[in-house]
């Protein structure tokens, strides 16, 4: 069996490692190469795609298999793809490699493309702050994302697109423990960063891999890390400090850096760790956060 080295070497990849659906859909996300739009919006929650889909001028379509929600259609005459990932970078371990094949795999030789299809990804979220100066309601996009998953480690070449020097202090910094996973630090795609810089709040955004304990949330379970919090909190590089939780960015921004992709996430503040609040009724802020991105997309 021949595979593909990622180098535009013509490599047939096979049935057992790109599975394509009886009817020419990807397995898990269930789209057509065709139905995938240039510009595409990532949600954790399968009902916040019918909300930017109520944005869209016109509609071609909606999927709808497991947590996977799509519907594909124009804003302001820009195509548009909205896709509910579900939580976790697990699943965005399928997304991104998913919406890569759509792009870049001929789904009838099963070979990589000649021609390299860039995607312009943008995740909205929610998250929860740590830093004291960032009020709630408020947008932060994650010009840097610290994965705490290890999903990035299972990966050839992770060192090529980590931040190795803010990675090596903040491991440091926090006296980290040795039965996690080395935490690595991506940047989100410069056009991204550049559609949101002087809109947003400058995010380094830890992407946890569960809600509780992974964020420092203590129920019945203690700790590993105790003073997690007040570490990363303190945690200083240069002018970079880290400023929130969320659970998706750092495989989205590590995987489109590894394939091609101009990639980001922005979410909008509903915790604040630091002063122990929280906001119940968000998604009037979400709302005007999907009114944002879609604006900048269309640009």
């Amino acid at each position: 069996m021949k595979t593909n080295d990622l180098k535009g070497t013509i490599m047939r990849i096979a049935e057992s490692e790109l599975i394509i659906n009886g009817d020419g859909s990807v397995f898990h996300l269930h789209l057509r190469p065709e139905e995938l739009a240039d510009n595409v919006i990532l949600v954790g929650d399968p009902g916040r795609v019918d909300m930017i889909a109520e944005y869209f001028d016109e509609k071609e379509f909606r999927h709808a298999s497991r947590e996977f929600v799509s519907v594909t259609g124009k804003y302001k005459g820009v195509r548009m793809t909205a896709l509910s990932t579900g939580i976790g970078t697990d699943n965005i371990d399928i997304v991104m490699n998913e919406l890569d094949a759509l792009a870049n795999i001929d789904f009838e030789t099963r070979e990589v493309k000649p021609q390299h299809r860039c995607l312009n990804i943008l995740r909205i979220g929610t998250s929860g702050a740590i830093q004291p100066e960032i009020p709630l309601g408020a947008f932060v996009f994650s010009h840097i994302s610290v994965g705490c998953d290890g999903l990035l480690n299972w990966y050839v070449d992770r060192d090529k697109i980590a931040l190795l020097d803010i990675e090596e202090a903040f491991k440091k910094h926090t006296d980290w423990n040795r039965h996690l996973p080395d935490p690595y630090f991506v940047r989100a795609g410069e056009k991204m960063i550049e559609k949101f810089r002087d809109c947003t709040y400058k995010g380094m955004t830890i992407a946890a891999s569960g809600f509780y304990g992974p964020q420092g949330r203590v129920l019945r379970m203690p700790l590993a890390m105790p003073d997690m919090l007040d570490t990363f909190e303190s945690f200083r590089f240069g002018d970079e400090k880290v400023t929130n939780f969320e659970m998706e960015g750092s495989a989205i921004a590590g995987i489109a850096a590894h394939l091609g992709h101009n990639a980001g996430t922005v979410c909008c503040i509903i915790a604040h760790r630091h002063h122990k609040a929280s906001n119940p009724d968000y998604k009037p802020q979400v709302r005007k956060l999907i009114e944002l991105c879609l604006e900048k997309l269309a640009q």
